[in-house]
């Protein structure tokens, strides 16, 4: 399964649907992230925004909703009943596919950085991503909301934030950027108006008051219904399932003499938690999830895997992608290797020295696959462009199809041979049990190098701008010649350890 990232950024916005609608435009303008929901609250004034993506697109994806929020929602003139400290007021991450907490984690410092560094927004780390034992409850950090934290960050300590300013941004506030569990996100009602009864049941349900370890409550009066809420997180549903709470709300309301009127969950549910709420209230004898038909389906192997659909593209008669995307695939597999390689390494103890130049390394990569991989498909653009131009007959036309057809594989060249000094250095100071995977990765960057030089080459046999042509010449092959020269200096590095 593809590695996937879940994004819930929690807005502090509930009433003005189209200031919603342009923060989702805003994250959406990212390729390949998927908005999946979007619940606003008029009385709460807040808003839950769920999107899932690639791990290399979702920082930039979350980024851009920080940054279209500090645009449009102005923290002085907020009101609402849900705690709240900022325009973005919480953006937890959710490993859902095929990346682990630790990688997750790193997401979450890297758009905390941003934030950090490029909105003057402070920035808390909660969950699974704090910096500290005392930071892992979001409560904890919110304490105060917006104004308690406005009147104290500047001179109370355990206020400092863990990326941005010890100043209160006072237009978007502050922030908390974590990693957790997939938590269900569920309310209660009750048909009574007497918000003191949703407080007591919310404290006799909540783990800080002695209630369930999983279970966050508040009560809410929701005037426009007559009613009262008990709002909650159930931040491990495995632990403290949903029944087990409804069950609790419902004994307790009714020592109060009131009763539960509905309930409803606030963005995503996952589904093994609907699963177990039915097989309680239905009893259900000997029952599998592997009987439901979805969960079985999604299990068969139909058809191929998503992984085979370029090698099989490769390898069809169509001449596209051919060995420009192939070279610029090679490039991204160096970037991937070399990356991999700094995750071996900079949490290891006995490499402390290095763990800062090669953590940037490993971002400097991670972006160096993500470009390279875009420029597997722009390759095959360029050439369909080139076929395109050779039927229009147009002498102009075709002469500006091959100049980009030998600009792109130019770029791969270029990029390859960054990625080829990452993985030198990585090479000499990364975890020494990976050098082999190192010098794997400076190979593929090599290849990627000379194989998109061919390309720039044979694009080049057409062209009637000799400027252009000789420019190109010289560059590519001044490219090859430092590539080959690196890659030299791996291979011995590598040698030598073996």
């Amino acid at each position: 399964m593809a590695k996937i990232v879940e994004c819930v950024p929690n807005f502090s916005e509930g009433r003005r649907p189209e200031v919603i609608d342009e923060i989702c435009k805003a994250i959406t303008s990212v390729e390949g992230v998927v908005l999946l929901d979007k619940e606003m609250d008029p009385d709460h004034n807040r808003a839950v925004v769920t999107f899932v993506s690639h791990p290399d697109n979702i920082v930039e994806a979350a980024f851009r909703g920080y940054q279209k929020a500090s645009e449009l929602i102005d923290m002085t003139a907020h009101k609402g009943e849900h705690p709240r400290m900022g325009a973005c007021d919480v953006c937890p991450f959710i490993p859902i596919s095929d990346i682990s907490i630790e990688d997750t984690i790193e997401l979450a410092n890297k758009l905390g950085k941003r934030v950090g560094e490029e909105l003057n927004i402070p920035v808390y780390l909660y969950e699974d991503a704090a910096t500290s034992s005392g930071r892992k409850n979001l409560a904890t950090i919110r304490k105060g909301e917006y104004e308690g934290i406005r009147d104290s960050i500047e001179t109370d300590k355990s206020r400092k934030p863990d990326y941005g300013p010890s100043k209160m941004n006072l237009k978007s506030g502050s922030t908390a950027i974590g990693v957790r569990f997939p938590l269900v996100a569920f309310n209660v009602y009750l048909d009574t108006n007497k918000k003191w009864i949703a407080d007591n049941i919310a404290d006799a349900i909540r783990s800080i008051k002695g209630g369930y370890r999983y279970v966050k409550a508040l009560g809410f009066e929701i005037k426009e219904r007559n009613q009262v809420q008990i709002s909650m997180n159930l931040v491990n549903y495995t632990k403290t399932p949903i029944f087990r709470v409804f069950e609790t709300i419902k004994s307790e309301a009714n020592r109060y003499g009131v009763n539960v009127t509905s309930s409803e969950v606030v963005g995503l549910v996952p589904n093994d938690a609907l699963v177990d709420v039915s097989d309680f209230y239905l009893r259900l004898e000997n029952f599998s999830k592997e009987q439901i038909l979805e969960e079985k389906l999604k299990g068969a192997e139909i058809g191929g895997s998503a992984g085979d659909s370029f090698y099989d593209e490769v390898a069809s008669s169509s001449p596209a992608p051919g060995g420009g995307s192939v070279s610029a695939s090679a490039g991204a597999l160096a970037s991937a290797l070399s990356a991999m390689v700094c995750r071996l390494t900079v949490n290891k103890k006995q490499y402390a020295d290095v763990k800062n130049e090669l953590s940037e390394i490993r971002d400097k990569c991670d972006q160096l696959r993500s470009e390279l991989t875009t420029l597997i498909e722009t390759d095959k653009e360029a050439f369909n462009n080139v076929m395109a131009a050779f039927k229009t007959k147009d002498d102009r036309q075709i002469e500006e199809a091959n100049k980009n057809a030998s600009l792109v594989p130019l770029t791969v060249m270029q990029k390859s041979l960054e990625v080829l000094k990452m993985a030198e250095i990585v090479a000499n100071k990364g975890n020494e049990n990976s050098v082999t995977d190192a010098g794997v990765a400076a190979l593929m960057a090599i290849a990627a190098i000379e194989g998109a030089g061919y390309n720039v080459k044979i694009n080049l046999k057409s062209l009637a701008d000799k400027q252009f042509v000789d420019k190109l010449k010289k560059e590519s092959n001044s490219i090859i010649k430092e590539g080959k020269e690196i890659a030299n200096r791996v291979e011995e590095r590598v040698e030598s350890q073996l």
